[in-house]
């Protein structure tokens, strides 16, 4: 399988944050600085050395119900680096999975009348699905309700986040877990560089990255023994993001072709007018 590939920057551009609204440098991919990186299964940006995440520290335990995800074992994960020019500043498409322990899941189910299955959510146009999935590749029951999606995991499963990507497009996937960043660990920015996934394929990450090698893997534990508790704050337990980037140039999604396949040849308009 080849590695996950990921974006290399050279150069920094000033930026509104996409996040609160403030004025923030932040690394923005231009025509000639933008060079992504591959792993088993995807891509993502290769950071310096300092700028992967970093281990947690011993914080005080935070009592708090319901799951975090832990700094799990070391997982053998290399990457290489490949170009991408994003099509705009803004993601083609954001997901967002919530995720729980069975109990807190369950009883979400059954406040909004729902029943838990295995769950893969689709963005954009519907041909990018995303799952959680466990150590044997099943993906994870859960459910959408009210514009809320949970999945439910398990005390100390580990699990991996994939991506598959139905079109003939790359895209560049920038992700989070509990509001920090899965290559440097440091608060998630979707300005920050990202996984690719190539077309008809699937990428799978499988934790905070390291090194240029390996990985973290992301197992479900206790709020208080979480990354984010141990690291930057316990705020964002129980999420994980998606901020999904076309490729600069023309593609052929389904909603194109859907478009093409119904071009009307005979538009009415009664007299030409100039074009605008």
């Amino acid at each position: 399988m080849l590695p996950n590939r990921l974006i290399l920057l050279t150069g920094l551009l000033t930026a509104c944050g996409a996040l609160g609204g403030g004025q923030k440098t932040t690394p923005i991919a231009t025509e000639s600085s933008a060079v992504a990186a591959t792993s088993p299964g995807g891509g993502y940006y290769g950071p310096p050395a300092s700028d992967v995440a970093v281990q947690p520290s011993q914080a005080p335990p935070v009592d708090r119900p319901g799951l975090g995800t832990s700094w799990g074992e070391e997982v053998h994960a290399p990457i290489s680096f490949s170009p991408f020019v994003r099509a705009a500043s803004t993601p083609w498409a954001e997901v967002a999975l919530h995720y729980n322990d069975a109990d807190g899941v369950a009883a979400h189910a059954a406040y909004v009348g729902a029943s838990p299955a295995p769950l893969e959510v689709y963005a954009g146009d519907g041909s990018v699905g995303i799952a959680l999935v466990d150590d044997t590749g099943a993906t994870l029951p859960g459910f959408t309700a009210g514009g809320r999606t949970l999945v439910m995991g398990e005390d100390g499963e580990r699990y991996r986040l994939v991506i598959r990507n139905g079109t003939s497009a790359r895209f560049e996937v920038v992700a989070s877990v509990d509001g920090l960043d899965v290559v440097d660990g440091k608060p998630a920015d979707p300005n920050r560089r990202g996984y690719l996934v190539d077309p008809y394929d699937s990428l799978v990450i499988d934790g905070f990255r390291t090194s240029d090698n390996a990985v973290a893997a992301f197992r479900f534990g206790a709020v208080g023994e979480s990354y984010a508790a141990q690291t930057s704050g316990d705020r964002n337990v129980g999420v994980v993001g998606f901020a999904i980037f076309a490729e600069r140039g023309a593609t052929w999604t389904p909603v194109e072709l859907a478009r093409r396949d119904t071009a009307n040849p005979f538009p009415h308009r009664g007299y030409a007018v100039p074009p605008r």
